[in-house]
């Protein structure tokens, strides 16, 4: 089975953090997002994982050799793609195209899920939804008695149905998705302007081919900052007795942490109360303050300081009170 990853997107709705970090590469809970996504699908599947492909923008080298790495430490191989026009969501896929043959589960590296089933790999296709109480946002499925998907619908004004699609897809043929692709792209068949998957999903779903829907427990999105700073909150609830959280190099000087926390290699703790739902990347510093609800990258200060609901980047520095800060990289606030 194979693994694509589209992640080319710009994050515009991230920044400042994704004017230097590609949005799925910030991390959660410790691990870039995109890490937790395909730790999470892998989890799932039914059979080995031999590929996982990523669909980028140019991050660089050394972005590129980690997502080889979180691959590898998989037991897959890592394989790099390259989007380099923001063409649509079937479009991306295609850019990996070579990936498309057999067993393909296709995810988009802005979300994060749990899920407590395996998926079934003897179906044709499935689609992971999850019921939203506004789907106008969104693309939603509807179903029929024996719980087949009969239509796609892109973000209804009226209400049809509340199982938004959560970006995660499971096709047992990787060849005729392929085909379904390339017949739009050939064709120039887009909607606003881009090449969309839920086309061909259509087109293939009018040939006969079944798709289920797939259920998850909980759907977290990665949006924005908000729903960022939650997510890293869910996550560290759920894996707190699953994972080593304090790493073991921190240094603790008078300082309280309230669990769940994620507190990395060599970060120093000085007279401060850090937690409950807080991220701090390697190297931080935390002085004379009080951090809760909040991710805080790597290599940044904190001081003399009450922040919560924040995201503060790698190589910052932060002194004050606020509730919602968002510092991107190599920014001093004072």
């Amino acid at each position: 089975m194979k693994i694509i990853i589209p992640m080319a997107g710009m994050g515009k709705r991230m920044r400042p953090h994704t004017l230097t970090t590609p949005k799925p590469l910030i991390p959660i809970a410790g691990k870039p997002m995109v890490q937790r996504i395909v730790e999470d699908i892998t989890k799932v599947c039914d059979e080995e994982v031999d590929e996982i492909a990523f669909v980028i923008g140019r991050f660089g080298k050394e972005a590129e050799e980690n997502l080889v790495k979180v691959a590898e430490s998989l037991g897959a191989k890592g394989s790099i793609f390259y989007q380099d026009e923001p063409l649509g969501t079937a479009h991306a896929i295609m850019c990996a195209k070579e990936c498309l043959t057999g067993k393909v589960v296709v995810a988009f590296a802005d979300t994060l899920f749990r899920a407590d089933f395996k998926l079934d790999s003897s179906q044709e296709g499935i689609i992971w939804v999850q019921k939203v109480d506004d789907p106008k946002p969104f693309g939603v499925v509807k179903l029929d008695a024996n719980n087949v998907i009969t239509d796609f619908v892109e973000k209804p004004t009226t209400f049809v149905s509340d199982l938004a699609i959560i970006g995660i897809y499971y096709f047992k043929d990787g060849a005729y998705l392929r085909s379904e692709l390339q017949y739009l792209l050939d064709n120039d068949i887009k909607e606003k302007g881009e090449y969309q998957l839920t086309n061909a999903l259509e087109n293939m779903k009018a040939k006969g081919t079944k798709f289920n829907p797939g259920k998850v427990t909980e759907w977290l999105d990665c949006g924005n900052k908000d729903a960022t700073v939650y997510t890293n909150q869910r996550i560290l609830e759920f894996i707190q007795t699953k994972e080593t959280l304090v790493h073991p190099s921190v240094k603790n000087q008078q300082s309280k942490i309230i669990a769940p926390c994620f507190i990395g290699e060599n970060v120093q703790l000085i007279n401060a109360t850090v937690g409950p739902h807080v991220s701090i990347g390697a190297n931080s510093v935390i002085e004379n303050s009080t951090v809760k609800n909040s991710i805080i990258q790597t290599n940044s200060k904190i001081a003399n300081a009450e922040l919560s609901n924040s995201m503060v980047g790698n190589f910052a520095e932060f002194t004050g009170k606020s509730d919602n800060a968002s510092i991107g990289d190599y920014t001093t606030i004072r």
